[in-house]
Parts: structure tokens; sequence; C-alpha cells
């Protein structure tokens, strides 16, 4: 990730859940005030192909399927003006320690109180949970709106 840009950086996951999207509306409004840079990071994971052969897998397909999706959720979120003035990462890995290392040197991360899996009465996710813990800048916990 571009850590040399000037001003705050702001980074902020995105999972195409609802409270990920508000962290993005959270994100976006806060480096505007503060003069910043969002960094907006999706983390793509292959699940069970860790430790067994499991069928042939294109890497660079879900990669790139990966981004366009991203791409699109930015877009639908916050206007294709906005849009285009988010960096945008797609990484593979843990999203965790993913969101962690891209915090590194960022004046704040924003993540969504919960993502896409997980019981839906848990007041925090694993990922923000985690990351709530971990990380060496402030952290924004977002939640999405009631319905």
């Amino acid at each position: 990730m571009d850590r040399d840009a000037s001003g705050p950086r702001v980074v902020v996951g995105v999972d195409g859940s609802p409270s990920s999207y508000e962290a993005l509306r959270w994100a976006v409004r806060y480096a505007g005030l503060v003069g910043g840079a969002v960094d907006a990071v999706a983390v793509w994971e292959l699940p069970g192909l860790y430790g067994w052969s499991g069928p042939a897998v294109d890497m660079d397909v879900d990669e790139e399927e990966a981004r366009q999706k991203m791409r699109k959720e930015l877009t639908d979120v916050l206007g294709a003006e906005a849009a285009g003035s988010v960096r945008t990462h797609v990484v593979q890995g843990n999203p965790a320690d993913v969101l962690l290392r891209a915090a590194e040197g960022a004046e704040v991360v924003v993540v969504g109180s919960r993502g896409r899996g997980g019981f839906a009465a848990a007041l925090l996710g694993s990922v923000s949970h985690h990351v709530s813990q971990h990380a060496s800048c402030p952290v924004v916990i977002v939640r999405s709106p009631k319905r």
C-alpha cells in the first residue's frame, strides 16, 4: 500500500456487509475533514484449500473477480465521483492480519462492526474485534443502521 502519500491515511475494510459499507462512508467523510486519503482494503481467501489438494483454482481469475466486485461496490455505495478518489487494495490472506498490516502508519483504521459471517447476535465480528485489540493506530468501529 502506498504509505508515501501526503496527508493522513484512512484505512477501511470492505467485505460486502452493510456495516462495512457504513464504515466506507464514514472513512470517506472523515478523510474529507482531515485532508486525508482513503485506502479501501478488500481481502479474499480461498476457503478450504489450505492443507489439502483441492480442485485447481486460477488465482489470477479469483483476484481479478475480487477487484471487479470491489470497484462496483465502491461505485454503488459512494457514487462514481467519490469512488474514484478511493485507493483500492485487494489482498489475499486473513482479513484481520491484512487490515492490521494495512493500518501500519495510518491515521485511523475503520471497520464495520460485523462482517458477512458469524452470529447475528454478536456485538462485534471476529475481524473487528481482533483489529480493535491489535491495531497500531486508533480504530473506529461502525455499526450498520437499524432497519
